[in-house]
């Protein structure tokens, strides 16, 4: 057994190479402009928005905005719905579409190609190599949280 350094730096050899073989492609239906990422994940966190409340927000023009709104309709990722509060106002809001290519972008690997991979291993290595890392997850949080208390700001020490 190595030391902690030892193996921190065989673990970050690795990381890289389980990446390359299980990361998440995006097809180019997944590709969104950041103007455009912004618009998406900013409603998810508030809501359904007018679209000159979405001006408003992003310090847009309207019309800016509405041009927005409308080649994401067109792609099938927003829709327009009447304000069930306020009849006269329509919503800007997500589609099922937009949900799952947030969801897609928030995952870094392929649960599949690890589902395939795990599936070559025992049940005893896949329960090991979970194990572990929800460890260095904890620890890594503990870290964390010492640093902060530290007041190091996260510098390396």
């Amino acid at each position: 057994m190595g030391s902690a350094e030892d193996d921190a730096a065989r673990f970050a050899e690795l990381f890289p190479s389980v990446y390359l073989r299980a990361h998440a492609s995006r097809s180019e239906a997944d590709r969104v402009t950041p103007e455009t990422w912004a618009l998406l994940t900013h409603l998810a966190a508030s809501g359904p928005l007018t679209v000159t409340e979405a001006a408003r927000h992003f310090g847009r023009a309207q019309s800016v905005i509405s041009e927005t709104v409308a080649a994401l309709e067109q792609r099938g990722l927003l829709e327009r719905v009447a304000d069930e509060r306020d009849r006269r106002r329509t919503l800007v809001w997500l589609t099922a579409r937009a949900e799952g290519l947030l969801q897609r972008a928030g995952s870094v690997l392929d649960e599949g190609k690890l589902a395939r991979a795990m599936a070559r291993m025992s049940d005893h290595e896949r329960r090991a190599l979970v194990t572990a890392m929800e460890a260095l997850v904890a620890a890594c949080d503990a870290e964390a949280r010492a640093t902060v208390i530290a007041g190091e700001g996260g510098e390396d020490r």
